[in-house]
């Protein structure tokens, strides 16, 4: 029983230290790398699906929405929805479907396919 309750806690202890390491390392945030996707497209999808009406997003013309939070230096961003890690596919999963990560997020399911859902997240995560 006494093993247990220190293997949770190291455990415990391990995540926070690798989190706080990941999330304040220098005051710098790593810039996510994109290898799929097309950002030309997602600006294309993000016309398209009206993403500007709620979000401000840098470089889409009219993109200057504010019910949703600004898109700004969205590759600097250490989360999605403030629940996953932000990743290529974390990100085009949030975009395809918001609803699915967050039940009850203001998002809404936009009926975005994959491939655009990888081709918008493209063009977030190329913004510094």
């Amino acid at each position: 029983m006494r093993s247990t309750r220190i293997a949770a806690v190291f455990t415990l202890t391990t995540a926070c230290l690798g989190f706080a390491l990941v999330s304040c390392s220098s005051g710098t945030v790593a810039r996510v790398a994109v290898t799929q996707g097309s950002p030309q497209l997602g600006e294309k999808s993000i016309l398209h699906y009206n993403c500007g009406r709620c979000h401000t997003i840098p470089g889409v013309k009219g993109a200057d929405g504010l019910v949703g939070p600004p898109l700004i230096h969205f590759s600097k961003r250490s989360f999605v929805a403030g629940k996953l890690a932000n990743t290529p596919d974390n990100l085009a999963r949030w975009i395809q479907d918001p609803q699915g990560v967050e039940p009850g997020t203001d998002m809404p399911n936009l009926g975005v396919t994959p491939e655009e859902a990888t081709n918008i997240a493209a063009y977030l995560l190329s913004l510094s």
